[in-house]
């Protein structure tokens, strides 16, 4: 091979693989519609994500789709493959059976699948997984109640949220954190559904079949809502303590606040969704391997580092 010959070719391979790198990487995001405070945090961070990865990535295109019900998404994702060829896939299922099969059948014809939140019924349909830690979530509301009452001892009710696995996980971890502390007494837990008039009318039977009650975990600010609203009507002042989770800011600018009653609060971010999408693009872009599972950690929040997870402009 002649020296011009060799410059050629490597002319060639040169051009090839900056075509390569220069190639649009397109991903899709499936999210549910805003239909109640969370899932309107979650829209919220994946289209200022999205804003924030195509600027740093030139050459990568995110769609992101919302969906009102299970069928929606799926013909949504669908779409995104036959229509816009996506490379890969962010998905937060509305529901997790419904969705198993569509998302499989995408895997199956090359899609990089990342599952955000709930979890498909079979994991083989997904190459990664990206939630909050639902176990830590529970553990450290109980921890804080153990450092708050733990000597004093405190009647406490529980406000769950829906029938779920992670409202399992959640609850668990919560009375494992409590059992710790003899003097702390668990009432009764109810669920509330992760609803703010589904909890106040929880509420108010606690208070009327309570003459006592000293603390209320409610496990989402939502809930935790609802609880203030009940005990306001009710002008029951034996309450010391309300703590929701998951970040809302309504509940995050109290904490900074100071507020007495709501003192402290657990993330459960909805902006876990943008912490998949990166994790996803730069996956993509670089050619590395994502990990299979990432969770990320449920943080106690005070008026020492609430300003870190106050977001005005959120929805949520």
């Amino acid at each position: 091979m002649t020296h011009l010959t060799r410059l050629a070719a490597l002319s060639v391979l040169l051009t090839a693989s900056a075509a390569f790198a220069q190639a649009k990487q397109v991903i899709g995001v499936s999210i549910p519609s805003a239909d109640h405070g969370w899932t309107a945090g979650v829209v919220y961070h994946a289209n200022q994500a999205k804003a924030m990865l195509e600027k740093m990535y030139p050459n990568v295109q995110i769609i992101v789709k919302t969906a009102k019900d299970s069928n929606e998404q799926a013909n949504q994702i669908q779409d995104m493959l036959t229509v816009n060829k996506i490379g890969a896939l962010v998905i937060l299922p509305q529901e997790s059976a419904p969705l198993t099969r569509p998302v499989a059948a995408l895997k199956a014809k090359g899609v990089f699948v990342t599952v955000v939140d709930r979890g498909l019924t079979d994991p083989k349909a997904q190459d990664a997984y990206v939630a909050g830690d639902n176990t830590a979530f529970g553990r450290v509301s109980g921890e804080y109640f153990v450092k708050q009452f733990g000597s004093s001892g405190a009647n406490v009710v529980v406000l769950r949220g829906i029938p779920t696995v992670i409202d399992n996980q959640r609850v668990a971890a919560f009375n494992a954190a409590v059992a710790k502390a003899p003097k702390i007494k668990v009432l009764d837990a109810k669920f509330g559904n992760w609803n703010r008039d589904d909890a106040f009318k929880v509420m108010q039977d606690y208070l009327t079949r309570f003459p006592k009650i000293d603390a209320v975990w409610a496990s989402d600010d939502d809930m935790a809502l609802g609880v203030l609203r009940a005990l306001e009507q009710a002008k029951r002042t034996d309450v010391k303590l309300v703590l929701g989770g998951a970040g809302m800011k309504e509940a995050i600018k109290k904490v900074m606040d100071g507020d007495k009653l709501m003192p402290a609060n657990v993330t459960y971010p909805p902006s876990m969704i943008a912490d998949a999408m990166r994790l996803t693009v730069e996956s993509r872009v670089k050619g590395t391997p994502m990990k299979a599972t990432t969770l990320i950690p449920s943080v106690l929040v005070t008026p020492a580092n609430a300003k870190n997870y106050y977001f005005p402009d959120s929805p949520f």
